[in-house]
């Protein structure tokens, strides 16, 4: 039996968690009848393909507008709000090219960024592994949020009033800082707890 692989689907960064008709109809055709497809947390479909259909899976996904990541201890995609007033207001264009620069990198453990365009919070960035909150024409950064268990808690914040450059720049160090540092299956609030929050700003210091 031919080996099949677990691939991570998104339908883009745009307004809200959307897929269009013609995505579910390229979806449909790589799902068989017998399996499942899960929905994430963070606005990812789980399938399964065959390993021989990947190149040509992904060929077709990428005309539709669908991405593809890889599943495991990767950056995620990034968790967005609904864009409510309009794509360059909200900041749409800064979170489209934050996510091309992070996602689907390789980390210790999962990591869940999230991005929001103003101040209402809308994309959960506070409980998240890395947050972005857009202020007017600068980006406030977040870091290790937890949305879940006994231990959940609210990020705190690492920097303040960054332009798109210093934004890209920063987390783009900060996974780097947590790729050669972090323990193997450690999850990202434990690696800054464990490598010290103040340690962790002068590491990512630009």
């Amino acid at each position: 039996m031919e080996k099949t692989v677990k691939l991570a689907v998104n339908a883009g960064i745009g307004f809200g968690a959307k897929i269009t008709a013609p995505q579910l109809i390229s979806l449909a055709k790589y799902i068989k009848e017998d399996s499942e497809v899960e929905l994430t947390t963070f606005q990812q479909l789980y399938i399964d393909v065959l390993e021989s259909q990947i190149d040509v899976v992904r060929e077709e996904f990428e005309k539709v507008g669908l991405k593809i990541y890889p599943v495991g201890a990767y950056v995620k995609s990034l968790r967005t709000c609904g864009f409510c007033k309009g794509a360059e207001e909200e900041g749409m264009p800064v979170a489209i090219e934050l996510n091309n620069r992070i996602a689907g990198r390789e980390v210790p453990w999962p990591l869940r960024p999230a991005y929001t365009g103003c101040q209402n919070a809308c994309g959960e960035p506070l409980v998240n592994d890395i947050g972005v909150i857009k202020v007017k024409d600068h980006f406030d950064l977040y870091i290790g949020g937890k949305a879940t268990g006994e231990n959940a808690r609210t990020a705190l914040k690492l920097r303040e009033g960054l332009s798109e450059q210093e934004l890209y720049q920063t987390i783009e160090l900060l996974l780097d800082v947590y790729k050669e540092n972090g323990k193997r299956r450690e999850a990202f609030w434990k690696f800054i707890s464990r490598f010290g929050f103040d340690q962790l700003q002068e590491a990512v210091s630009i």
